[in-house]
């Protein structure tokens, strides 16, 4: 490939949950000079391990993960902001000889890094109105102060007296986590030559299964107690994006009372399903893939095979 001169190599290793992807990146990390960094919304938090399927301690320390345990539950992580502190530790690797290795299930994550976030949100009725609301109560001014405290580009182009685009303006920031003025500049085009992968089941019942298994045993190593633990913090609450994320969700739905055992079990592993389609239906979207059976036992001899025949140099 042309881009093979000029771009060092990064491989994007994608699937839905329970697919098998992170023992397939320590596999890769065993014959390869990859660091792997995680592509994951919930992994991004500390004391969320069992829930989110983080790496056990001795997994992680033959394959350190970056990018896992480096927010606290309460904060939020956009995807613009995800797809800037991967790109740092892309470059950190990449400097040191080594090739990134991101893997995850977080599609809107991979595509924020790998295509970028330039196309502009459209319109949120809801947060709209709020927005509206806030500017009766506080004035445009006030609203014109906060979008140049988040974005003083746009706020120095943007008259205090235009309620509409200071309005477009902030509802852009609060849905992407990132000022329009970056928005709207050109994307540039990320320096390394991707290497896209993707682990696909055969049988999708199959993979309910697993699914299922795998939630009976996320209950088995402590889940409810550590959803009981952030709950027991009393500034979590269930609109945050880290207690929204599945499983969380419903485990918070029965530390309240809203539910029993068994459906919170039910609805945890129905939820975990509605999220493998969702992120199948993404997955097959994706363009320039390499796909590999998830349920094919010798999937890692394919893809290291895949990989050393490529015209790619994997070092």
């Amino acid at each position: 490939m042309a881009d093979s001169v000029s771009h060092p190599p990064a491989i994007a290793l994608m699937g839905p949950t329970a697919s098998g992807k992170t023992e397939l990146a320590v596999r890769l990390v065993r014959e390869l000079p990859v660091e792997i960094i995680s592509v994951d919304s919930v992994m991004v938090y500390r004391g969320m391990d069992i829930g989110s399927a983080k790496p056990e301690p001795e997994v992680l320390a033959e394959a350190p993960h970056r990018l896992i345990d480096f927010l606290d539950p309460a904060e939020a992580c956009s995807a613009a902001r995800f797809a800037e502190l991967a790109r740092q530790e892309m470059a950190e690797i990449t400097a040191a000889g080594r090739i990134p290795l991101l893997v995850g299930g977080t599609m809107l994550y991979f595509r924020a890094l790998i295509h970028g976030l330039s196309r502009l949100p459209a319109a949120d009725v809801e947060l709209r109105a709020r927005l509206e609301q806030e500017a009766a109560e506080q004035g445009w001014a006030a609203m014109h102060a906060r979008l140049a405290g988040v974005d003083p580009e746009a706020a120095a182009r943007i008259h205090p007296n235009d309620p509409q685009r200071i309005q477009r303006a902030l509802e852009v920031y609060e849905l992407t986590g990132m000022p329009l003025s970056r928005l709207q500049q050109q994307n540039e085009p990320l320096p390394w030559q991707f290497v896209k992968l993707v682990l696909l089941p055969s049988d999708r019942a199959v993979l309910h299964e697993r699914i299922a298994r795998r939630f009976t045993r996320m209950l088995e190593m402590g889940f409810v107690q550590e959803v009981e633990a952030l709950y027991a913090r009393g500034d979590l609450h269930e609109q945050m994006p880290s207690i929204r994320a599945v499983g969380y969700r419903q485990l918070w739905h029965y530390l309240q009372g809203r539910i029993n055992y068994t459906q919170m079990q039910e609805q945890g592993v129905a939820a975990t399903r509605q999220l493998a389609k969702r992120q199948l239906t993404w997955l097959r979207s994706e363009t320039g893939v390499q796909t590999f059976d998830a349920l094919d036992t010798k999937n890692g001899d394919q893809v290291l095979k895949w990989l050393c025949d490529s015209p790619i140099d994997m070092g």
